[in-house]
């Protein structure tokens, strides 16, 4: 396409005698559309010859002109040689030129230039054509990004042009406005103060108005000044009687979406939407259904009373506001009236796609964990929907939700198997069969009469594809290890299963006959019930890496990282917290159970317990992505796997100048401390000596804890060279290596790292000394770092000299 362009742009030159050729013009607008790229020198070639068209006297084609030096003004060179011909054209009688001419004169224009058309700008802004003052507005919002300093001049014609009897020419007024007052609170909440008084005639701007009004609002809200009798809120509400429709909207979308907003001051707005849902327009049906949905997520008594409107929705010939109608009514409706919604779906949900489907089987859990006595009534209409056709990712949402109420409700558990077991006879979706064969595994044999889902999982060994026999396999080998009743039957199973004409199916069998052979309790369950107890994520990677290179040795699952561990005694921090607060600068911070700490003095006391918080995935995260940075410290790769890391523990305040956070890594043999430090300017210390004392609460008996530091220089001034914490261990503590950070630059975190190894007499037991060796160990600290002071505007030392300063 850009050749073709090319070669007619050469003929550019009597392209003016022949103007019904302009739709050449419009290549230079499709080579950016389709992605094509004009090189520097074909794109000013293509320019100059452009320029030749202002000879031309035919306006179509002189206003594609323009469009193609919009285009081609970033690439081409030397695109300032049309500055004269676009001002002569901005500034002349041809109201048709001087729009275009002045969106295309402001793309090429820069610092410099704007100086001379400054005038013309403003002249612009208040000229009497709409289009003319449009243009200069949005164009001017566009040179904000590069002469802020000086738009902000042009705020009188901005504030002259709102009161334009134009739509568009007030709404792009107020947003030039905006722009240039955002930074300053105070001025636009004055000028949100005028404008309410005001009545301005743009739908447009009155929307926009309301939106800076909600961010004030929010604002206010913030610092606790937010009430809903303030003026702003009154406009607000206030707009949900504009004569346009447009505007009732934005106001009734603002108070919904207002942090704090009571049921009260829902109340207009939703009385508003309720009106909009019997509208003759579909798109104010949508939008309303849409907004109603959202409030009924917090507040679904204040829908309550739309509730009619929204059933005669169901009917709706858009289906997407039948399907907002129905997963709002699921929300809001009562447990009296979930048969009667069950009816009323039904003979709707065959007719919307997949898409839609899903989103009512997400409300149809929602409404089984609000009214778990209905989960008979609800648990029959997934399983109608469950043998409906469809995808995958919509039968498996159904799964879910089936599985879901399995685990919330434990009557509606063996109704639930039943349902999938109906679902996996007749399951063309391999996954999804695999993840239903183990749930029948881990709660089958839980159940009142677990032989009865014996005969579903081997009809899966017998019609099945090999990953499907595999799983059915594995479920399988759950019930004879959980029931013993039914073991015989079991092992004669899985002996047909070892002739499988597959080697996983045929080693999974071998290998599961043999466990449940012994008779043995305990191998059962660890080999069985149980299972793996290891990050898959991290097993898959460790795997990956195992295979990337020939090994003499075998695959160690001890360098696979857990993916729990059994949760510790929990201990109250009772001790800890009677010492805060005795002094009036220290503070006492809980820090979710495992830790507490007391600021602004320094000391920090950690209750070292290795148990496991938040939820599995999170903690799965940390300890990889801390196990990827570790390992990239060639002196940390000795240690092995990562068994354990704390959540990052903040040992000061934030208004301190020195802003300290560490965080603790446990391998097998060592403690490795990592404390994060960083530097501010709020005050300045005479000496930066102060005392870091860290108390170690040691729970587990892992040996090897590395702490690392994370440091931050926010210290414009200075340069900070052979930054490391200077530890004193306690007796029978041994640091093992101390890696200090090398340089830390203003503006940028570098990190020092402590490796502690544990007393080989610390006890088993929680609590439990060994030849005095405290579990609860004081080590007192200190940093030490050497100073540069440098060049704030380039970051270079004043000189090779620095002084050595410790915060103790």
């Amino acid at each position: 396409m850009s050749v073709i362009f090319l070669q007619y742009s050469r003929q550019s030159k009597e392209m003016y005698s022949h103007p019904d050729e302009d739709s050449v013009l419009a290549e230079p607008g499709n080579i950016s559309t389709t992605g094509e790229q004009l090189g520097t020198t074909e794109a000013t070639e293509a320019f100059f010859a452009m320029t030749k068209l202002f000879q031309s006297r035919d306006v179509i084609l002189r206003r594609m002109v323009y469009l193609g030096i919009k285009e081609l003004s970033s690439v081409a060179e030397d695109v300032i040689i049309v500055t004269s011909s676009l001002t002569k054209d901005m500034t002349g009688k041809e109201d048709l030129y001087r729009a275009p001419a002045i969106r295309a004169l402001c793309s090429i224009t820069d610092v410099t230039m704007l100086q001379a058309i400054e005038r013309y700008m403003k002249q612009a802004i208040v000229d009497r054509n709409a289009s003319v003052s449009s243009a200069a507005l949005v164009s001017s919002l566009h040179l904000t990004r590069i002469a802020n300093d000086v738009v902000k001049r042009w705020v009188n014609e901005a504030q002259e042009a709102i009161n334009s009897d134009s739509v568009m020419v007030q709404y792009h007024a107020l947003g030039v406005l905006y722009h240039i007052r955002k930074s300053d609170r105070l001025a636009v909440t004055k000028l949100v103060a005028k404008l309410t008084r005001t009545s301005l005639k743009s739908p447009y701007a009155v929307c926009m108005l309301i939106r800076i009004a909600c961010k004030l609002l929010e604002d206010e809200d913030s610092v606790g000044a937010g009430s809903p009798d303030s003026p702003l809120f009154e406009f607000i509400e206030s707009c949900l009687r504009h004569k346009s429709e447009m505007v009732i909207y934005e106001a009734a979308h603002a108070i919904v979406n207002l942090r704090r907003t009571t049921a009260r001051e829902l109340a207009p707005a939703v009385s508003v939407l309720q009106l909009f849902c019997s509208s003759p327009k579909p798109t104010l049906r949508f939008a309303a259904v849409r907004t109603l949905n959202k409030v009924a997520m917090s507040h679904p008594a204040a829908v309550t009373a739309c509730n009619l409107d929204l059933e005669n929705l169901i009917t709706d010939s858009n289906r997407s506001i039948a399907t907002l109608a129905i997963t709002t009514l699921l929300k809001t409706g009562a447990e009296s009236s979930v048969d009667r919604l069950m009816k009323q779906i039904a003979s709707f949900v065959s007719e919307i796609s997949d898409e839609f489907k899903i989103v009512v089987v997400q409300a149809i859990r929602a409404l089984c964990l609000k009214f778990p006595r209905k989960h008979s009534v609800l648990m029959n209409f997934l399983s109608a929907m469950l043998r409906d056709e469809g995808g995958l990712e919509y039968k498996a949402s159904i799964a879910d939700t089936i599985i879901t109420i399995i685990e919330e409700n434990p009557e509606a558990k063996e109704t639930g198997l039943a349902h999938l077991c109906e679902f996996i006879e007749d399951c063309e979706h391999t996954s999804l069969a695999v993840r239903i064969l183990h749930l029948l595994g881990k709660e089958g044999p839980r159940t009142k009469q677990p032989s009865r889902y014996i005969r579903f999982i081997y009809n899966r060994v017998i019609l099945e594809n090999a990953a499907v026999r595999a799983a059915a396999v594995a479920a399988m080998a759950q019930f004879g290890a959980m029931c013993p009743d039914l073991l015989p039957n079991i092992q004669v199973l899985l002996a047909r299963c070892q002739m499988d004409t597959d080697d996983e199916v045929r080693d999974r069998a071998t290998y599961y006959y043999s466990i449940l052979e012994t008779n043995d309790k305990s191998l059962s369950n660890h080999y069985i019930v149980e299972g793996l107890q290891v990050s898959i994520p991290g097993l898959e990677r460790a795997l990956h890496q195992y295979t990337l290179s020939p090994a003499e040795t075998p695959f160690d699952m001890k360098s696979v990282p857990l993916a729990t561990v059994p949760s510790l005694a929990e201990e109250t921090a009772a001790a800890l917290k009677s010492g805060a607060g005795t002094e009036g600068m220290l503070t006492s911070i809980s820090l979710g159970g495992t830790c507490s700490v007391i600021g602004w003095g320094w000391i920090v006391c950690f209750r070292h317990s290795l148990c496991a918080a938040g939820n599995k995935s999170a903690t799965m995260s940390r300890e990889e992505s801390y196990g990827e940075k570790l390992r990239a410290v060639a002196e940390l790769a000795p240690l092995g796997p990562l068994f354990r890391s704390s959540e990052p523990v903040e040992l000061t305040e934030s208004e301190t100048e020195y802003v300290v956070r560490c965080v603790k890594h446990s391998f097998a043999e060592h403690l490795v401390l990592q404390v994060i430090n960083s530097v501010h300017r709020y005050r300045v210390c005479p000496n930066m000596s102060n005392v870091l004392c860290c108390l170690f609460r040691l729970s587990v008996q892992h040996v090897v804890l590395p702490v690392q530091f994370d440091c931050l220089n926010t210290l414009n001034d200075q340069l900070l060279e052979n930054v490391r914490v200077v530890l004193e261990p306690a007796e029978g503590y041994q640091m093992v290596k101390e890696i200090p950070c090398p340089k830390l630059h203003y503006n940028e975190t570098g990190t020092t790292y402590i490796v502690l190894k544990y007393p080989q007499e610390l006890g088993a037991t929680v609590g439990e000394t060994t030849n005095h060796i405290s579990l609860d160990p004081t080590f007192s600290a200190m940093l030490n770092f050497v100073v540069k002071d440098c060049d704030p505007s380039t970051g270079l030392p004043d000189s090779d000299d620095g002084y050595d300063d410790e915060y103790i």
